[in-house]
């Protein structure tokens, strides 16, 4: 018997996650079951050095809805890029491993079924929104967004974190994407506006469950360096 394509695909990158990737899987599986829809949860597994991918390949045999993909080095933004080109589902919600926020999951699908939005994110620095992370997370997160309206032109108050989309509508924009790692998503995000794939943003609470997996601090020379390749391309 044919396995039924999902309407969902979940993608969701993982770097040294063993602490936690079994536990929340399973969980958000069990929370997806109960809302009655087709989905598979494909997990970018990304240059881990502990059990990731061992613990990832144990959950893929006992659940089959859960897929996991291996990258060699360390890289978020390559990792969601390969997670989306191979995800199989209409719809594509890109999550966190520590987030799995089922509401949001619900609200974006009412949002994109009638077919008039193609691209929903859940912005942590909209009215409404709910930013529990440290400070300096979420003043990181309100400078490089800063940064991308003024010299990208970004129309939007967020580009990171969760987002949900039509496959179809969204796939052409991620093939165009040339740069990585912490700015994949905000080169996804503006180059969708620019291409005018209509869009809209909804608030979120954002609660850290556990510290980022990278610091924070080592990340800053790649999102600088990123950042003036985005605008070379923009130019």
């Amino acid at each position: 018997m044919p396995i039924k394509k999902p309407e969902i695909s979940i993608v969701i990158p993982v770097y040294n996650e063993e602490a936690i990737v079994e536990s929340a899987l399973q969980d958000l599986v069990k929370k997806l079951t109960r809302l009655d829809i087709s989905f598979e949860i494909l997990v970018a597994e990304n240059g881990s050095s502990d059990q990731t991918p061992t613990i990832l390949a144990t959950l893929s045999k006992m659940e089959k809805r859960i897929r996991f993909i291996n990258l060699p080095l360390p890289n978020y933004g390559m990792a969601m890029k390969e997670g989306i080109l191979q995800a199989r589902g209409q719809f594509v919600i890109c999550d966190e491993i520590d987030l799995g926020d089922i509401e949001f999951y619900q609200r974006a699908l009412q949002i994109l079924t009638p077919g008039d939005c193609q691209l929903v994110i859940g912005s942590k620095m909209l009215p409404g929104s709910r930013d529990c992370r440290p400070f300096r997370r979420h003043f990181a997160t309100w400078t490089i967004n800063t940064l991308l309206r003024i010299f990208l032109g970004f129309e939007g108050t967020d580009t990171h974190g969760l987002k949900a989309f039509n496959r179809r509508a969204i796939l052409p924009v991620v093939n165009l994407c040339q740069v990585d790692k912490d700015l994949f998503a905000s080169e996804m995000v503006i180059r969708s506006q620019k291409m005018e794939i209509p869009w809209r943003e909804i608030p979120i609470k954002v609660e850290e469950k556990r510290p980022p997996s990278i610091d924070l601090l080592h990340r800053v020379p790649n999102v600088l360096h990123n950042l003036v390749k985005l605008i070379k391309i923009f130019r």
